[in-house]
């Protein structure tokens, strides 16, 4: 390359690929250095320059002036010093400009790869300063090959790549084929494309949400949750700051328009769009839509609810392979347990029934066990003498000896030991009810359900 063009090819490099010309020119003065050192030795005192007004690079050698020359690359003597600055002493240091044609194949050879390499990283950070700033974004582009089973889309300036894993099963696309996508990740460092798409991804479907609602777009209508299984089904939950705008209605759109055009970009994706509740019992009824709810049993401090609906509502709460049960815990963060009333009803009895069991324990005991939420010996076991204390016509001294034989019948029943059971039991309740305690659960055996 002629140094008179060297001025129009950074121009036109910065223009084509948007890099910035200091950039390029920085490349190209530490390819020409790299190339002097690979030509000269990597001793010499060299100095790369680019002359903006001129469009050329100058290489300058700089020598010291000595008595005695013993490094000829780095020294020069006075005599030949004075030849080049006539006012030159010794100790002065003088440059001269080197002849770039001197190089050589291998040294030209070697500032072509450092200025291939440089461009490279230099697109990179381009690249990279492009799109970070655009993550969470949903984006357009152009098939450009399949590579293992990883999509290359084309996004004009640069590649991106939907792997596999972020795509959405039975999905298929070939080249030339316009796609829609999130922007997931923008890597900074990578051999192959920087750029990481996903359409199986939650924020894919509140994207095109937003795309579609103005009322989203414009921040009256909020989407609080999202979930879904790619391909399949997904749910979201969303919430209006508007009284007068129904949510729900806002997103199904005229006559559903507006969650059929998102419906018709996730290729039949099914959508369920469930008003949000700030009331996590509430909440997880609506997400279990259009299955009927009898009763919810929270359980706060493992995050979990057990949900009672109707017999003939169960296969719909639970959904085809338990996908609608699945969704709605993603959705609302619970761990949810479906059953049946009659499951429930039968479960609720055989745990009143191991109460009952204990020696001591009568039905108003058990009532008053059940009203705190120990349904059976299991619950019982793993409550303390605190919370127990707090139930009505329960002392420390009747709590204590309870905690003991509802852990000790546990312990035998895992042994399979009744026989054993039963002489432990008796052993760990000698210590009885007080006479009061005892009066009260005298003469009332029957269970919650058969009394009115």
């Amino acid at each position: 390359m002629l140094m008179s063009e060297v001025k129009r090819v950074i121009e036109q490099v910065s223009r084509d690929r948007g890099i910035d010309k200091q950039i390029l020119i920085k490349t190209l003065e530490e390819a020409l250095e790299s190339a002097a050192r690979k030509k000269f030795g990597t001793k010499i005192d060299i100095e790369v320059r680019y002359d903006e007004e001129l469009g050329e690079i100058e290489i300058f050698q700089f020598k010291d002036v000595a008595e005695k020359v013993t490094e000829p690359d780095m020294e020069i003597d006075l005599e030949e010093g004075r030849k080049l600055d006539p006012g030159c002493q010794i100790g002065d240091s003088l440059g001269t400009k080197m002849d770039t044609a001197t190089f050589g194949r291998i040294a030209a050879q070697s500032a072509k790869q450092v200025i291939i390499q440089k461009m490279k990283d230099a697109e990179r950070d381009v690249v990279y300063e492009s799109f970070i700033n655009r993550k969470g974004e949903i984006i357009n582009g152009i098939v450009q090959r399949i590579d293992k089973r990883d999509i290359i889309v084309n996004l004009g300036r640069t590649e991106a790549v939907l792997p596999v894993r972020e795509q959405v099963p039975r999905e298929n696309y070939r080249r030339g084929d316009r796609i829609r996508a999130y922007i997931l990740d923008v890597l900074h460092e990578s051999r192959g494309p920087q750029v990481i798409l996903s359409r199986s991804h939650p924020q894919f479907l509140v994207g095109l949400f937003n795309t579609e609602v103005p009322e989203i777009s414009e921040g009256i209508v909020n989407i609080m949750a999202a979930a879904r299984e790619p391909g399949g089904r997904a749910k979201i939950a969303v919430a209006s700051n508007d009284s007068d705008i129904d949510p729900v209605g806002a997103c199904v759109g005229m006559k559903g328009t507006r969650v059929q055009s998102v419906v018709h970009e996730l290729k039949g994706e099914k959508i369920d769009i469930i008003p949000w509740r700030g009331d996590p019992a509430k909440f997880v009824c609506n997400a279990l839509a259009p299955a009927e709810i009898s009763r919810v049993v929270v359980d706060e401090a493992n995050r979990s609810m057990e949900v009672i609906v109707p017999d003939e509502y169960l296969s719909v709460a639970i959904g085809k392979r338990g996908q609608n049960v699945r969704l709605a815990s993603k959705l609302t963060g619970w761990n949810i347990d479906v059953k049946g009333e009659t499951d429930y009803s039968k479960a609720m009895r055989s745990g009143y029934d191991s109460l009952m069991s204990l020696p001591g324990v009568g039905a108003s005991t058990a009532d008053a066990l059940y009203e705190q939420g120990c349904y059976s010996i299991e619950d019982l076991a793993n409550a303390s003498v605190e919370e127990l204390v707090q139930i009505k016509g329960i002392s420390d001294k009747k709590a204590k000896a309870l905690l003991k034989a509802a852990g000790q019948l546990l312990e035998i029943t895992d042994k399979n030991d009744h026989v054993k059971g039963d002489r432990d039991i008796a052993e760990a309740t000698d210590e009885q009810d007080s006479p009061e305690d005892a009066a009260d659960d005298s003469g009332d055996t029957t269970g919650p359900e058969e009394r009115t």
